[in-house]
C-alpha cells in the first residue's frame, strides 16, 4: 500500500458539526465501506440530555463498550485492500468522559479505556469538523432529534472547548463543491495524522 494511499479515514466534530454527513460523502466518492457511530441506539442517551449528573456513567460506558464493539469489527475488515470511513474517533471517547464523569467515576473508567484501546485500529487520517457554538445550536434544532429537543447551550459550548483543546483547530466543514473536491485531493495525499482542512477562499488556486 502505498502512502498515499490512506485506507482508513475517520471524521470528527462535536454534535452538528456534520461529520457523518460529511463521511457518508466520503466514503461514496471514494467507493469505501462507510462505519457510522451507533448513538440512538444507546438506552440512557434521553436521560443523560434530562439529567447529566445522575446518566453520566451509565450512558458513557454503553457508548464506551458499544464503540469498542465496532472497532473489533474493524479490526477484521481487509483495510489494505477496501478503504472505510467512520464518523467517529474511538478515543474521542476521553473527551466527553472528562467532561461528563466525576472524579471516581473517571477513575474507573480510565482502567477500562487504557486496555480497550491496545485493541483498536488507529486510522491513516483523520479529518476535523469545527463550528461556532450558534452554528451548532442552530444544525441540532434544525435537525430535530427527540433527545436532542432541549440540548444545554452551555453543554455544547463546553465540549466545543474540548474538542478544541483535542484536535487543536479547524476552521469549517466544506460544503462548497469546490471545497469539497479539494479536500479529496488533500485526503488523497495526505500522510498520516490529523487533516486541519480549511475550506478554500473564492478565487484561490487548487
Amino acid at each position: 500500500m502505498r502512502m498515499s494511499d490512506n485506507r482508513y479515514i475517520v471524521v470528527e466534530g462535536v454534535i452538528g458539526a456534520g461529520k457523518t454527513s460529511l463521511a457518508r460523502l466520503l466514503s461514496e466518492h471514494l467507493q469505501g465501506k462507510l462505519v457510522l457511530e451507533e448513538v440512538e441506539e444507546n438506552p440512557f442517551l434521553k436521560d443523560f440530555y434530562r439529567d447529566r449528573e445522575h446518566y453520566a456513567f451509565q450512558t458513557q460506558m454503553h457508548f464506551l463498550f458499544s464503540r469498542y464493539q465496532q472497532q473489533r469489527a474493524l479490526r477484521q475488515l481487509d483495510l489494505f485492500s477496501e478503504r472505510t470511513v467512520s464518523d467517529y474517533l474511538f478515543q474521542k471517547d476521553r473527551i466527553f468522559a472528562g467532561l461528563n464523569l466525576s472524579e471516581r467515576e473517571l477513575a474507573l473508567y480510565e482502567k477500562v479505556v487504557g486496555w480497550l484501546e491496545l485493541e483498536v485500529v488507529k486510522p491513516d487520517a483523520v479529518v476535523y469538523l469545527q463550528a461556532s457554538t450558534e452554528t451548532l445550536m442552530e444544525r441540532i434544532a434544525k435537525r430535530g432529534r427527540p433527545y436532542e429537543k432541549d440540548m444545554d447551550r452551555a453543554y455544547i459550548s463546553a465540549l466545543n472547548e474540548a474538542y478544541n483543546h483535542f484536535f487543536f483547530h479547524y476552521v469549517e466543514a466544506p460544503h462548497d463543491p469546490d471545497d469539497f473536491q479539494d479536500l479529496l485531493k488533500r485526503i488523497r495525499t495526505h500522510r498520516g495524522g490529523t487533516v486541519y482542512y480549511a475550506p478554500l477562499e473564492k478565487g484561490q488556486a487548487t
